[in-house]
């Protein structure tokens, strides 16, 4: 059974809920898809720090 984290209602959803434009997931248990806002809150962290992704002008370089 996979699970939703419903972002209208902030609950975790079996595949019976709201529309999935309005969910994260799937996942494989309630207890992820409880865990979807902060999960997705530290992904985001991750990316804003990486090099990779980061566009700001490194220190010293000229724009």
């Amino acid at each position: 059974m996979a699970y939703w984290f419903c972002l209208n209602h902030h609950r975790v959803e079996p595949e019976e809920g709201c529309a999935s434009k309005d969910r994260l997931g799937p996942y494989e248990t309630e207890e992820e898809a409880a865990r979807a806002l902060e999960k997705a809150a530290e992904r985001t962290k991750a990316w804003d720090e990486d090099p990779r992704w980061n566009d700001d002008v490194a220190d010293g370089e000229d724009r």
